[in-house]
Formats: structure tokens, sequence, C-alpha cells
């Protein structure tokens, strides 16, 4: 089985260039899946990644002629 590697709130937050209460509420609505460890919540890459997949727009379709 893989190591995920887990990142901070404040880690994710910097990253997706958002602020710490916006992931957090991502967290409390069950949209984004992390664990508690005592000293505050983790977020794996893994459902990172899958939270991300799951909020992705889908291409723009080609413009035809007018």
């Amino acid at each position: 089985m893989p190591q995920d590697h887990y990142q901070t709130v404040q880690e994710v937050a910097d990253r997706l260039e958002v602020a710490e209460a916006t992931v957090r509420q991502w967290i409390k609505s069950g949209a984004l899946r992390a664990i508690d460890i005592g000293k505050g919540w983790r977020i794996s890459d893994t459902d990172l990644a899958q939270f991300l997949r799951s909020r992705q727009t889908a291409a723009r379709p080609p413009e035809g002629p007018r």
C-alpha cells in the first residue's frame, strides 16, 4: 500500500490560494475528506486530488460557424 503525504489545512489553503476557513468549510460539509489527528486536520494527497477532480469543469465545446 503506497504511503500518502498529508497536508495541513494551511498548506492546502496556500496551495489552492483560498482562505483556511474555506478549506475548513469543505471539510465540515464533507466535500473534502480529512482526518483529525489531535493537532488539527490533515488532508491526504489522494483525497485532495479526488476533491479537485470532482470540481473540474468540462472543456468548452468548439464554436461552430455563425
